[in-house]
């Protein structure tokens, strides 16, 4: 039987490609979402692949994880450096969760330095771009026995 994770996207991650392509890379979302949904298939996962610009329903999909998810992979954008609401929710729900992150947010201005999610989420990946997201499905994977 297939597992399923949740890819989650936050705020602006929709405009990958033509926001800051200096900071986030050339690549769209919609090209990560390939190459991670191939290497899903390599380790028998299937991916569920998301984005919101809205907390709460980054929250919702959180919730529905709960019983439609065997992990989580999370870039929560801006809302990392925000949201107590996304770090409740990923405590709430007993599903392994892995942060991402593009660029090394410790690396950047002193406000992106601190994370509200990282205290709740099972590992995070920072700077390596668009290869986060397959470093965390590798470690999901790990995680869930899949690898």
């Amino acid at each position: 039987m297939t597992q399923t994770v949740f890819v989650l996207n936050g705020p602006n991650l929709n405009l990958l490609g033509l926001r800051e392509p200096e900071v986030y890379g050339a690549e769209t979302l919609a090209d990560i979402e390939r190459r991670v949904a191939a290497r899903a298939k390599t380790l028998g996962l299937d991916v569920d692949f998301r984005q919101s610009n809205v907390e709460g329903v980054l929250i919702d999909w959180i919730h529905e994880a709960r019983t439609k998810a065997t992990g989580v992979i999370i870039n929560p954008g801006a809302y990392t450096h925000t949201s107590v609401a996304l770090h409740d929710a990923v405590k709430a729900v007993d599903v392994p969760t892995i942060e991402v992150h593009l660029s090394n947010i410790h690396a950047r201005e002193s406000f992106r330095h601190h994370s509200y999610l990282s205290p709740a989420a099972k590992g995070v990946i920072v700077g390596f771009g668009s290869m986060g997201y397959e470093l965390a499905l590798e470690g999901l994977a790990s995680l869930i026995g899949r690898a």
